[in-house]
């Protein structure tokens, strides 16, 4: 045979294999996707007039690949905004003996839309640990670890560290 026809032979030979290695690993390794919608009911146990201290959390994470974004939202009990926390950062890994999602943010946006009232006490726990984390070393780290999970359904419960709060949440595909 010619030369150049082994070469060519060798060459596809080469790409093919190069090719079947990057959808084997693509199908093996997926990239971690996560959307979550979550809710919770947030009471300050510390305020004795009815209603007062009693909030609404509704909390969406979207991580796809390495990147990550996590909203709060705090809502009064007439339904208007109290305020908004948006975290932008990077999903560090999926620790799967913990079954725990590990997030570094590096930029964070607030929002006080709860002028007349003061604002939840989730709300300037997580401002002030996040701001300074953010400030003193660059970055805020937390975590999600479903506790319960139905993929039938849907349906997970999970817990937000370092704030410590639990939320009934939605997968979202």
């Amino acid at each position: 045979m010619n030369r150049k026809v082994l070469w060519g032979i060798n060459l596809l030979v080469l790409m093919l294999l190069a090719v079947s290695i990057t959808v084997s690993y693509r199908y093996l390794n997926p990239p971690e996707t996560l959307m979550l919608s979550c809710s919770s009911e947030l009471f300050d146990t510390s305020d004795v007039a009815e209603g007062a201290g009693k909030h609404y959390l509704l909390v969406d994470i979207m991580a796809k690949k390495q990147q990550a974004q996590i909203n709060y939202r705090y809502f009064n009990l007439d339904g208007t905004l109290a305020g908004t926390i948006r975290m932008h950062g990077k999903l560090v890994d999926f620790d799967k003996q913990a079954n725990r999602y590990n997030f570094s943010v590096d930029t964070k946006e607030e929002s006080d839309d709860n002028q007349n009232e003061q604002l939840p006490r989730h709300m300037q726990y997580l401002s002030y640990i996040s701001s300074f984390n953010l400030d003193s070393q660059g970055m805020h780290n937390l975590s999600i670890e479903p506790l319960d999970l139905d993929q039938h359904r849907d349906y997970a419960v999970v817990l937000f560290q370092p704030s410590n709060t639990v939320c009934g949440c939605r997968l979202v595909h």
